[in-house]
């Protein structure tokens, strides 16, 4: 292991070893995470150029109130997006939900 890098270099080094595709939106330790209205994070990936975020083949991650978490729910019924994981937020603690869990 490389002592020069960071935490995050490291992670992004074993996701791309992994295969598993970069995330846009918000980073895993996003400050929105500990917004105390925020109690929904979704994966997601944007199938359309209608999306309201998001450009088309891209993956997301969000961090999301109630009222944010409806609109990707119609969103998704819509299918302008995917959501291929959720977990509810605590006080800044994710808690996925069964079967959503990210895979290793």
């Amino acid at each position: 292991m490389d002592k020069n890098k960071t935490i995050f270099q490291l992670l992004d080094e074993a996701r791309k070893q992994s295969g598993e595709p970069q995330l846009t939106g918000h980073d895993i330790m996003a400050l929105e995470r500990f917004d105390p209205d925020v109690s929904h994070m979704i994966v997601f990936d944007v199938l359309s150029h209608s999306s309201p975020v998001g450009n088309k083949g891209e993956r997301m991650r969000l961090f999301l109130t109630d009222a944010g978490y409806q609109k990707a729910l119609e969103s998704q019924n819509r299918e302008e997006v995917k959501i291929l994981r959720h977990a509810k937020i605590a006080s800044g603690h994710i808690f996925y939900d069964r079967g959503s869990e990210p895979t290793r």
